[in-house]
């Protein structure tokens, strides 16, 4: 059974359900139709997952009172097993920032679909894409290719940290536009495994 929060007041309807333990899983919690929305319902219902940040940037804006300063962050977080979330945020100071970074990512986080998609191999694991899929970011394009088992993620390492946590261990990818920024790449990587899960597949996947 899921380990609860202590002092966890829910918010929402889907909290409730889950805070009571009607709700046992992320699956189920998606089937209900409610939406995410509150950090604790991923904490409990997926408390294995990792973090990663990928980027953090001091950012400045003139307004009316004079410069503003905050701290932009952007984070992965997975369980490497077939969940992965990603989002970016800004605070004053870099240490909530990353905090507050975090939680969005936990009401983004989706399930995607792996499988044994290469021609080159027809060992039936979930170690790779099932298929071709490709995302987009601002001028980065990335294409995630299915792979054959041992051949490792053949990446940039930022779109590897995002495809590790998403327990994605063997993929062909190809990027365009400008990759040096870490926010558009590791979106755009993001944005290729969502769409793992817009087409209804056989077997050989999880």
């Amino acid at each position: 059974m899921a380990q609860m929060i202590e002092g966890w007041i829910p918010r929402t309807r889907l909290g409730h359900l889950v805070n009571e333990g009607k709700i046992t899983t992320f699956d189920d919690a998606v089937n209900t139709g409610f939406p995410i929305k509150e950090p604790e319902i991923i904490d409990i219902l997926l408390p294995d997952l990792s973090d990663e940040v990928l980027d953090i940037n001091m950012v400045q804006r003139m307004t009316d009172s004079g410069r503003r300063v905050k701290f932009r962050a952007a984070v992965a977080i997975g369980n490497r097993d077939g969940y992965v979330g990603f989002a970016e945020g800004k605070d004053l100071q870099a240490g909530p920032a990353i905090r507050k970074t975090i939680e969005i990512a936990k009401l983004n986080l989706i399930k995607i679909n792996r499988g044994c998609g290469s021609w080159e191999c027809d060992c039936g694991e979930p170690h790779t894409v099932p298929f071709t899929v490709e995302g987009k970011a601002g001028s980065v394009s990335v294409t995630l290719k299915p792979a054959p088992k041992g051949l490792g993620i053949a990446s940039g390492s930022t779109a590897r940290k995002v495809l590790e946590l998403a327990g994605i261990k063997d993929v062909w990818t190809r990027s365009s536009g400008q990759t040096r920024t870490t926010i558009n790449f590791a979106r755009a990587t993001f944005e290729a495994l969502k769409g793992t899960t817009t087409v209804r597949i056989g077997g050989g996947t999880k």
